[in-house]
């Protein structure tokens, strides 16, 4: 009798586990409009819906930090992407895409404080749904740590 509820509660235990929610910490570095709007925006939502028909909520976190700040600034003028033409003209399909991803998957974006102090970026220039933490590296070791995959986009 005893055996068999062992062998009951190491199967509740290995299907709890099996049926975990994937996570992922995305190292998001690039300024390329063509790869940011394939791999994050796009390629994010074919994602999170294939696990979502898996009947899976994708967990994510984007560390923004490198050449990526850009897409991430409400207020263009008064940034260092204000001449960034190609910004501006994709700016307001950005903040749509990034909102939405927000909204309808959870995805959290964190910004590294420390190189936005290097870049002069002020941070009443971010869109809303940024949070700022001190750097990418704590931010990425940490949701690693929590058991994120690592995805770069660079």
């Amino acid at each position: 009798m005893i055996k068999k509820v062992l062998v009951l509660i190491l199967l509740v235990f290995s299907f709890s586990i099996a049926e975990e929610n994937p996570k992922a910490v995305i190292n998001l570095t690039t300024g390329d409009l063509k790869k940011f709007k394939m791999y994050l925006l796009s390629g994010l939502v074919n994602s999170a819906e294939y696990y979502k028909n898996q009947l899976k909520d994708l967990k994510v976190v984007v560390i923004i930090h490198g050449d990526a700040y850009k897409f991430f600034i409400k207020d263009l003028q008064n940034s260092p992407y204000k001449d960034d033409k190609e910004l501006l003209e994709n700016q307001k399909e950005i903040e749509s895409k990034l909102s939405y991803l927000t909204t309808n998957y959870g995805v959290k974006f964190q910004m590294c404080e420390q190189g936005m102090k290097g870049k002069k970026i002020d941070p009443k220039t971010l869109y809303n749904f940024v949070e700022l933490i001190p750097n990418a590296f704590i931010g990425l070791v940490d949701w690693q740590n929590k058991g994120y995959a690592y995805i770069p986009i660079h």
